[in-house]
């Protein structure tokens, strides 16, 4: 089973490197690229990984639209001032109200999937699954960074 999911890992690896030039879509090969990632390092029986999966997805999508909500608040003040020190200091103040809000809520957010997910998998695995989280968006930096230089 762990030589199928490191093999299915490779090729959706290689598969993926030969695409990164393509913009649309890659959020999505990102996601199954990481899925790969986590499931290969986490080494889930069947039984975890059916369990496993749709908690972290909600977890994950959940993060993913409060990020989101962050960036695209702060883009658009930015956007509508021309300049970030154009913005007044109650915009300013605005904004950092918004990431102290939605700083709480993805901390609530993990204490809840811990409480969920420790029910599931071992704490030694939700610390693996917090190293693979980190090791991969090293590893998607590192390919990034190399892929600008060439």
């Amino acid at each position: 089973m762990k030589k199928l999911l490191t093999f299915l890992y490779i090729i959706i690896f290689c598969t993926l490197s030969s695409y990164s030039q393509e913009k649309k879509g890659s959020k999505e090969k990102i996601r199954t690229l990481k899925i790969a990632y986590i499931t290969d390092r986490l080494n889930l029986t069947p039984n975890e990984a059916e369990k496993f999966w749709p908690i972290y997805n909600t977890y994950d999508e959940n993060h993913r639209l409060l990020r989101s909500k962050l960036r695209l608040e702060i883009k658009k003040s930015i956007k509508e001032k021309k300049l970030i020190d154009t913005l007044s200091e109650r915009e300013s103040q605005r904004l950092v109200l918004l990431k102290q809000t939605i700083d709480n809520q993805i901390y609530e957010s993990k204490k809840k999937f811990i409480e969920q997910i420790k029910k599931v998998i071992s704490y030694k695995k939700i610390i693996k699954l917090h190293l693979a989280e980190l090791d991969f968006g090293r590893n998607l930096m590192r390919k990034y960074k190399n892929s600008r230089r060439n």
